[in-house]
């Protein structure tokens, strides 16, 4: 049987979680003081996801870069392909917030927003 140990992020507890397993099956999960907590250590444990925060070149804007986020959650392992994916892209100012720059970034279902407006220069 194999352990795994996360600090959980779902509620500001943050409890020590404790998640058990064999193979690639969660047997049991401690240490959570919510409902949260155990469905947040059971997905950290199987297939960990993150949100992604960048940043996109601006052409003609009234910055040179402009903040980008994905809209949703992405596989952990894939977190590096979304970033290169990010880094290729140029938008033309002007922007608006909530915009999507990328939409289904590298097949995930996601898209890559705008953070804030950019207006032109």
């Amino acid at each position: 049987m194999e352990e795994k140990n996360f600090i959980c992020t779902a509620c500001p507890m943050g409890c020590k979680l404790i998640v058990r397993m064999e193979g690639d099956e969660v047997v049991k999960i401690l240490g959570q003081r919510c409902r949260r907590g155990e469905t947040y250590g059971r997905q950290e444990a199987i297939a960990p996801q993150r949100m992604v925060a960048s940043t996109v070149r601006v052409v003609g804007g009234l910055h040179p870069l402009l903040p980008v986020y994905t809209k949703g959650t992405i596989p952990k392992r894939r977190i590096g392909d979304v970033l290169a994916a990010i880094r290729a892209v140029e938008v033309k100012a002007p922007v608006k917030a909530t915009q999507v720059i990328i939409p289904n970034v590298i097949g995930t279902g996601v898209d890559v927003i705008a953070s804030r407006d950019m207006p032109e220069k």
